[in-house]
C-alpha cells in the first residue's frame, strides 16, 4: 500500500513551554496527519541530548527526553500547580529553542512535581519491566547532577571506574535523586504511551531513529565499558566517523565510541536486542540509522582531531538483524543506506528486505543520478524530498549551482523558482517508492534558517521550531490533495469503522446523540473543562 509522511520531531511542535511537548499541540498534530489522511509521522531520537543538543549524541540508548514532559498534563494529575510552570517566560526565542534555558528549568519544575508524587502499581509495575537500564541511568544522571553536569570520566576515579563499594555508598547517599530520575522516565514513558496509542488510533504510523552509535558520555559506556573498544582505562581505542567525500573534504569525526563486535557476537547480540526491543515498543516503525556501518565501518583512532586518517573494518552483518527477528519476531524496519556505499551494503539489505532511502535533494547532478525519480526500480523503498540532514527545499534550490539550477528547473518543467518546493513535492509524492515523506518545513516554504542540522558543525542545530499559525485550512487541503491524486491517503486503523458503528449503535439504544462523541483533542479538552466545572459545582 502506497503511504506517506511527515517528519516533524516532538521538539519542533508548537509550544508556549520553549520546546514542543507530549501534550495539547502533539495530540492536535496527530488530529492534522489524519485530517491529511497522511499515516506516517517520523520523528528523531526521543532520548535525552546531551552537550551539543543532538538527539544523535545522547546520555542513555534507553531513556526518554525530560523536556518533552507536558507540564499540563502533570497539572491534570495533580502533580503541578499552574503557577509553578506559567510563571517561567519559557520563550527567550519564539523561532529557536534555547537549550540551555530548558536545562535550567525544566528540571527545576519537575523536582516539584515529584515532590507530590506517591508511588503506585503502575510506577513499581515501570520499574520492574526496565529494571536493566533505569537504575544504571537514573544513577548516572544523578552523579552527573552532583558534579556539575561533568562527563562522568571526569567524575571522581573511584566513580568513573565503577568502583564497587564507590557506587554503593553513591546510591545509598543519592537515594532520593534516583528516586527523581526514575520519576521522570515514569512520566516520558506514560505520557508518549498515550500519544502514541492515540496517533495508532487515528490511524497513524510513528517512524523513529535507532542512532547506531552511543555517546562516549552515556550510560552505556559508563557502566558496560565490554560493550565498547576501550582500553583499561575506558578510553576508547578509536572513534566513529566518514571519510573524506566532495561534501566534507576532511571527513567527519562524530567521536563516538566504536562496538566490540567480538563480545557482541559472543552474547548473541544481547545488548543490540534489547536495544531494538525498546525501539520495537517505542516505535512502530524503526529507523535504523547508519545501517551501512553495520556491514563496515570507519575507524579513526582516538585523539585525531579530523577524519583524514582511519581504517575500515567490517561490522556483523546480517546476522544482528538476523538473530533480531529470531528473538523479537518480524519488525518493521528502514535502512538508513545513505552515504558512501559498498557492494557489500547492498548485499546486507538484499538480504534482510529492509526498505532503503531515496533522497531526491541529492539527484540534480544529471540525469543518470540514482536519486532522481525516473532510475527508480524498487518500490520497496522510502522517498524523501529530504531528511533532517538535509536543508529545506527553499534553501537547498537557493545553494544550487547555476548548472544545477537549470537543470532542477528543466527537470521539474517550472519556470519560477518559487514553484520549485510544491513541484519537488509532487516529484516525491508521485514516484514509486511505497512510502513518501518531507520535512514539514517543505510544505510551508521555510528557508535555511528552519533547518534542522547542518552535519560537522556544533551549534546552532536542532532548534527549528513550528507555529500553530502554519497549521492552516490551505495547507491541510493541499496535504489532503497531494495524498489523494498521488493514491497515498492513509486507511483508517483496523476495526475503526467497526468499532464506530458499534459505539453509534449503542449509543442510540442509550438515547445519546452519537454526533457528540469527542473526535479530536480540543472536542474532548472541552468536554473534560466541562465536566470539570460540573465537579467542582456538586462539591
Amino acid at each position: 500500500m502506497r503511504k506517506s509522511g511527515i517528519l516533524l520531531h516532538i521538539s519542533s511542535l508548537p509550544s508556549e513551554y520553549g520546546i514542543g511537548k507530549m501534550g495539547r499541540e502533539a495530540y492536535r498534530f496527530a488530529d492534522f496527519l489524519a485530517e491529511t489522511k497522511t499515516g506516517l509521522w517520523q520523528i528523531l531520537p526521543l532520548s535525552p541530548t546531551s552537550y551539543g543538543d543532538s538527539p544523535y549524541q545522547s546520555f542513555s540508548a534507553f531513556a526518554g527526553n525530560p523536556y518533552f514532559i507536558d507540564f499540563e498534563l502533570l497539572e491534570e494529575e495533580g502533580l503541578l500547580k499552574k503557577d509553578e510552570y506559567t510563571s517561567i517566560k519559557w520563550e527567550q526565542d519564539k523561532e529557536k529553542i534555547d537549550y540551555e534555558f530548558l536545562y535550567e528549568n525544566v528540571y527545576k519544575v519537575l523536582r516539584k512535581a515529584y515532590s507530590r508524587f506517591e508511588i503506585t502499581p503502575e510506577y513499581r509495575l515501570f520499574e520492574m519491566i526496565n529494571r536493566k537500564w533505569l537504575g544504571d541511568y537514573a544513577l548516572f544522571m544523578s552523579l552527573k547532577f552532583r558534579y556539575d553536569g561533568k562527563p562522568w570520566y571526569k567524575w571522581p576515579e573511584e566513580l568513573a571506574m565503577c568502583d564497587k563499594d564507590a557506587i554503593k555508598k553513591a546510591k545509598e547517599e543519592l537515594k532520593d535523586e534516583i528516586g527523581f530520575h526514575k520519576f521522570i522516565q515514569f512520566c516520558f514513558k506514560k505520557q508518549w504511551t498515550a500519544l502514541k496509542t492515540y496517533a495508532n488510533e487515528k490511524g497513524i504510523k510513528i517512524i523513529g531513529d535507532i542512532p547506531i552509535y552511543v555517546s562516549l558520555d552515556s550510560t552505556e559506556v559508563w557502566k558496560t565499558p565490554e560493550l565498547f573498544e576501550l582500553d583499561e582505562d575506558k578510553k576508547p581505542v578509536a572513534v566513529a566517523g566518514c571519510p573524506p567525500d566532495c561534501f566534507a573534504l576532511t571527513g567527519q569525526l562524530w567521536g563516538n565510541p566504536l562496538y566490540d563486535w567480538d563480545y557482541h557476537k559472543k552474547t548473541d547480540f544481547s545488548w543490540w536486542i534489547s536495544r531494538i526491543q525498546n525501539a520495537a515498543e517505542t516505535y512502530d516503525i524503526i529507523r535504523i540509522d547508519h545501517f551501512r556501518g553495520f556491514a563496515g565501518y570507519y575507524c579513526i583512532p582516538y585523539g585525531n582531531e579530523t577524519a583524514e586518517v582511519g581504517i575500515w573494518k567490517k561490522g556483523p552483518g546480517a546476522k544482528l538483524f538476523k538473530k533480531a527477528e529470531e528473538e523479537l519476531g518480524k519488525l518493521d524496519i528502514i535502512a538508513e543506506n545513505l552515504g558512501f556505499l559498498t557492494p557489500d551494503v547492498q548485499d546486507m539489505l538484499d538480504e534482510v528486505g529492509y526498505p532503503g532511502m531515496k533522497v531526491i535533494e541529492f539527484g540534480f547532478s544529471d540525469s543518470k543520478n540514482d536519486y532522481l525519480p525516473h532510475n527508480f526500480t524498487d518500490t520497496n523503498s522510502y522517498s524523501y524530498t529530504g531528511t533532517h540532514d538535509n536543508d529545506t527545499l527553499v534553501g537547498w534550490y537557493k545553494s544550487l549551482d547555476k548548472d544545477s539550477k537549470k537543470f532542477c528547473l528543466d527537470y521539474l518543467n517550472v519556470k519560477l523558482d518559487t514553484q520549485i518546493p510544491e513541484a519537488m513535492l509532487r516529484l516525491v509524492w508521485s514516484g514509486v517508492s511505497d512510502a513518501a515523506v518531507a520535512q514539514f518545513q517543505d510544505f510551508i516554504d521555510a528557508d535555511t534558517d528552519c533547518r534542522m542540522n547542518i552535519p560537522s558543525t556544533l551549534s546552532g542545530n536542532w532548534t527549528y521550531r513550528a507555529h500553530k499559525e502554519d497549521f492552516t485550512e490551505k495547507l491541510k487541503e493541499k496535504i489532503l490533495k497531494l495524498n489523494t491524486l498521488y493514491n497515498r491517503c492513509s486507511e483508517p486503523a483496523p476495526d475503526e469503522d467497526k468499532t464506530n458503528e458499534e459505539t453509534s449503535d449503542k449509543e442510540n439504544e442509550n438515547g445519546t446523540d452519537t454526533d457528540a462523541a469527542p473526535q479530536t483533542i480540543d472536542e474532548r479538552t472541552k468536554i473534560n473543562e466541562q465536566a470539570d466545572i460540573s465537579c467542582r459545582t456538586e462539591k
